[in-house]
C-alpha cells in the first residue's frame, strides 16, 4: 500500500472520530439539559401546609369542645386535647408530613402552634369595637389559621381494618385553601394488610396515592401565584355615621371610590361585587397579590388595611377593620 493511500485512510479515520466526538458532546449536552429541567421542576416553590385530624376523626374519638359563637353553642374539634391524649396522632401527622416534605412542601408544626396559642390564652373569640358594641367572632380554627399562616390546611381521616392476624388502613386526605376553606385536593385509599403499626401502614397507603393529590395542590398554588389569593371583603357603616356609601366625596360617590381602589389594587382587577346598598358592599372572589411591594406576605387584613388608610388619608373617613381567619375582612366606616 503506497503512502498516498495511507494518508487518505488516516484522514478518513480522523474525520470519523471528530464526528463521533461532536455527536457525543451534543448528546451529553442534551442529557445535562434534561437533568436541569427535572431539577428545576422538583425545586419548584410549593405552598406551606398544616395537617390536622378531620372533624369526623375528632368526633368519633370525642375530641370536641363547645365554642360560643355569639350566643350559639357550636361543637368544634379540640385539637390540643387530641394531640395530648391520642398516641397515634402525632406519629401519623409526622409520617404524612414527611411524605409531603420530600415532595417539597413546607410543613407548619401545628402542635407547637396550638401550645403557643393555649399558653397565651389564645386570642379573644370576639374582637370588640373601641366605642361601640360591634363584634366579630372567630372560631378556634380561624385563630389557628391566622397564627400559622399556612397556604393549605390538610385534614386527615383514617380507620384500621382487621384482616385476620394482620390489619390495613383506609384513609382520606382533604386539602383546603386556608383563606377561603374551599377544597383544593383530595385523596383516598386503603393500604396493603400487614402486621406493621398503624402509622407505618398509613404512610405506605398515602405514598401509594399521593401523586394525584400532589398534582392538585401544585395546580392550586400555581393558580394563586398567577391570579392572586382569593379573599372576601365586606364594607359596612356605623348606624350613627352621618354619611353612607352613596354620599359624595370630592364629587364622586363613596361606593365608586371604593370600587376604583379595588380595581387598582387587586390582581388583574379581579373581584366580584355581589351585593351593594347605601349601607353595605360585599366583595367576593377578591384576588389579592401574594406579596406587597416590600415582599411581605398579604392576607385579607393587610390588604384591607390599605383601603382603610386610603379612605382615611384621602377623604378623612375613619374605619374599623376586623377579620375572620386569614381570608375575610370587614371594614366598618364612620369610626376607628
Amino acid at each position: 500500500m503506497d503512502m498516498i493511500v495511507m494518508r487518505k485512510i488516516v484522514i478518513v479515520l480522523l474525520a470519523c472520530l471528530s464526528i463521533v466526538d461532536l455527536s457525543y458532546a451534543k448528546g451529553k449536552g442534551k442529557e445535562i439539559e434534561t437533568v436541569n429541567v427535572v431539577q428545576n421542576s422538583s425545586s419548584q416553590k410549593k405552598p406551606t401546609i398544616m395537617i390536622l385530624p378531620s372533624d369526623n376523626w375528632c368526633t368519633m374519638r370525642y375530641f370536641m369542645t363547645t365554642w360560643d359563637n355569639q350566643g350559639t353553642k357550636v361543637k368544634v374539634p379540640n385539637y390540643l386535647q387530641a394531640f395530648q391524649e391520642d398516641t397515634e396522632l402525632g406519629q401519623v401527622i409526622s409520617k404524612v408530613g414527611g411524605i409531603l416534605t420530600d415532595l417539597g412542601y413546607s410543613i407548619k408544626d401545628v402542635e407547637q402552634e396550638l401550645r403557643a396559642i393555649n399558653q397565651r390564652q389564645a386570642e379573644d373569640n370576639v374582637t370588640m369595637s373601641k366605642n361601640a358594641g360591634a363584634s366579630l367572632a372567630e372560631s378556634p380554627l380561624d385563630i389557628l389559621k391566622k397564627r400559622a399562616k399556612a397556604d393549605i390546611l390538610i385534614q386527615i381521616w383514617w380507620k384500621v381494618n382487621r384482616e385476620g392476624s394482620n390489619k390495613s388502613v383506609s384513609f382520606t386526605l382533604e386539602a383546603f385553601d386556608s383563606y377561603t376553606s374551599k377544597r383544593v385536593g383530595t385523596s383516598t385509599g386503603t393500604g396493603s394488610a400487614s402486621s406493621e403499626i398503624v402509622p407505618v401502614l398509613l404512610e405506605d397507603a398515602v405514598k401509594a396515592n399521593i401523586k394525584e393529590f400532589d398534582r392538585q395542590m401544585v395546580a392550586f398554588y400555581k393558580d394563586i401565584n398567577t391570579k392572586g389569593r382569593e379573599t372576601i371583603l365586606t364594607i359596612k357603616r356605623w348606624n350613627d355615621w352621618s354619611e353612607d356609601l352613596e354620599s359624595d366625596f370630592n364629587g364622586t360617590q363613596l361606593s365608586e371610590i371604593i370600587e376604583d381602589w379595588m380595581h387598582s389594587n387587586t390582581v388583574g382587577g379581579n373581584f366580584n361585587l355581589t351585593d351593594a346598598t347605601e349601607n353595605f358592599m360585599q366583595f367576593e372572589q377578591v384576588r389579592i397579590p401574594l406579596q406587597n411591594e416590600s415582599g411581605r406576605s398579604l392576607d385579607a387584613r393587610s390588604f384591607a388595611s390599605g383601603l382603610v388608610k386610603y379612605l382615611k388619608n384621602s377623604f378623612g373617613i375613619p374605619g374599623k377593620l376586623m377579620t375572620r381567619g386569614l381570608g375575610e375582612a370587614i371594614i366598618v366606616l364612620g369610626e376607628q
